[in-house]
């Protein structure tokens, strides 16, 4: 079915002072999402989005001038799309370790017991990003058999479901935005885990207590939000417990390693794709 024009947003981050173009582009992703975006695509060396007829335009480029005040804004309106098509074209199937994530048209040319189905709503997660990517890598050397994983921040569901299905017993998706939520619940049914894989809507800060403890943490977000979460995820592991961190980007990863010496983490291992870096880590 077609929906009426959406509105096109394209952003180009300016270059600090040593030409690094990182941390602002990441700043102008975080942007996007503070100024209602629900989803955004990067495009070689831009950040692209897509808002509804009747977005107040100026206070979206207001939230990413204040966030980068050089960057390169283009707004353009977008012709009426056949989006169930359109996604087609756009995505593929991703095999990550031992696990394939493919959308729903996919899906057939491969092991159901290895694969992750997600659909392309409105959440994100879809394995085309590299740190949902490097999350997946990594959680192969974590996760046992039997384990109970809080997966923060849970978007599609797609960590949650990969947890499942390399054998988790018990896994809470947590998810802040009421919009995710039927996305979420729809992929864990479509995966044949809705047994073990229970979705929530709140705040990890609050939810994680609740559930707690839980032997593997995973959480691909902001590194900033990541920061604060640290010490609530200290305390609410198991004593053998392992944690995966994303949503950091390379030029953060000194400032991060930092952070974890400090609170007294250790590094087990570590996945980098394109400018995103994402840790495995335990208690020292």
């Amino acid at each position: 079915m077609l929906e009426p024009a959406w509105i096109a947003v394209r952003a180009r981050a300016s270059a600090s002072a040593d030409g690094s173009v990182d941390s602002r582009r990441a700043s102008l992703m975080q942007a996007f999402f503070d100024a209602g975006a629900m989803g955004v695509h990067e495009d070689g060396d831009a950040l692209v989005t897509h808002f509804p007829p009747g977005t107040d335009i100026a206070a979206v480029e207001a939230h990413l001038r204040a966030a980068d005040p050089a960057v390169a804004l283009d707004v353009s309106d977008v012709p009426p799309v056949d989006w169930s098509e359109a996604w087609k074209g756009a995505l593929d199937a991703h095999t990550l370790g031992t696990l394939t994530v493919t959308p729903p048209w996919l899906a057939d040319q491969y092991d159901p017991a290895r694969t992750i189905v997600i659909d392309p709503g409105m959440a994100f997660g879809t394995g085309e990003h590299g740190t949902t990517r490097g999350v997946i890598r990594l959680l192969d050397g974590v996760l046992r058999a039997g384990d109970t994983v809080a997966d923060l921040g849970a978007g599609s569901a797609v960590l949650a479901i990969a947890a499942a299905k390399l054998g988790a017993a018990r896994v809470f998706a947590i998810e802040l935005d009421p919009e995710a939520i039927p996305n979420a619940e729809e992929n864990v049914a479509r995966n044949g885990v809705a047994e073990c894989v229970h979705v929530f809507e709140g705040d990890a800060a609050a939810l994680l207590p609740l559930v707690a403890p839980v032997r593997v943490v995973l959480a691909n977000i902001i590194s900033s939000v990541l920061e604060g979460l640290l010490p609530l995820i200290a305390e609410s592991l198991t004593a053998d417990g392992a944690v995966i961190l994303s949503g950091i980007l390379r030029d953060e990863r000194a400032h991060m390693l930092t952070v974890l010496e400090a609170g007294g983490w250790r590094v087990t291992a570590e996945d980098e794709e394109d400018i995103w870096w994402s840790v495995a880590i335990t208690r020292r």
